[in-house]
């Protein structure tokens, strides 16, 4: 397929409109406006408590920050909520009705929580065109996958997310000539083409030049309230482009040593000695 095949026309303003409604869920209950709850959650190794009663929610639509110094539990809470780590205790819920402790990391994923890991994992010998594709959630059995052909509806889909990307221009480049900062685009686009609910995005911009890191700023802010995001992150100059008068969270020790605006957790005496320094 050629590149022109696959490009639509934009609006004048250079972006082209995104059908989120197409992304919603059936049978994630989130008539109270939440989508994560993880109460009194505590996983132990051999005595040492990685998470420690840490509670948390996350609300519809909503772009949370999580900070914190190495060790403080941020990886291990999303292999909770991903199902790759069972909590010794407590409770985490997708919506009202569904127990992530009770299943798969592949049922998880199939409920409409998705993540990103901080090293960008792309099929670079196939075309960020066909990485969407292949990305694409449909039925993944072998006679369907060899004898699937796109309709305008999937081609559409594909064509939205390449223009939120920012990789239109790059649809029929391979994979493994991107850059460092588009493979990772690359990767956030293969997510949201498992249509997620939640998506968790670990140091999404580790590595990145400056205007790469800006552009993904740009990225995660057009995607708020859209989708509901968990972004861990270091860098605090991102995070402040992102937080935007939205929650941070900041863990240590497993727990939750502070909570507020990014200047409130700035201004915290207890995320000033642990994290910040001054």
């Amino acid at each position: 397929m050629s590149e022109a095949a696959i490009v639509r026309d934009v609006d004048a303003s250079g972006s082209q409109g995104y059908s989120y409604d197409r992304f919603k869920q059936e049978g994630t209950d989130t008539s109270h406006g939440v989508i994560l709850y993880l109460e009194n959650i505590t996983v132990s190794f051999d005595g040492f408590k990685a998470i420690n009663n840490l509670n948390l929610d996350i609300s519809v639509g909503e772009l949370r920050c999580i900070i914190g110094p190495n060790g403080a539990g941020k990886t291990t809470m999303m292999d909770v909520i991903t199902g790759k780590t069972r909590p010794t205790s407590g409770t985490a819920f997708f919506g009202q009705t569904i127990d992530l402790t009770k299943m798969t990391e592949y049922e998880i994923a199939h409920a409409g929580i998705g993540r990103k890991f901080q090293r960008p994992t792309v099929f670079e010998q196939h075309t960020v065109f066909e990485n969407l594709e292949l990305a694409m959630k449909t039925d993944k059995r072998v006679k369907p996958t060899l004898f699937a052909r796109l309709d305008s509806e999937q081609i559409g889909r594909i064509e939205e997310i390449l223009t939120l990307i920012r990789l239109r221009d790059q649809a029929q480049r391979l994979a493994g000539l991107l850059s460092h900062g588009q493979k990772q685009w690359l990767e956030i686009g293969m997510l949201l083409m498992q249509e997620p609910q939640l998506i968790l995005l670990d140091e999404p911009v580790a590595g990145m030049s400056d205007a790469e890191t800006a552009r993904t700023a740009e990225l995660l802010n057009d995607l708020r309230g859209k989708h509901s995001i968990i972004v861990v992150e270091h860098d605090m100059g991102f995070v402040e482009e992102i937080a935007q008068g939205g929650k941070v969270t900041v863990l240590h020790e497993g727990a939750v040593l502070a909570e507020g605006t990014m200047q409130q957790v700035q201004s915290d005496e207890r995320v000033i000695e642990v994290y910040l320094g001054r």
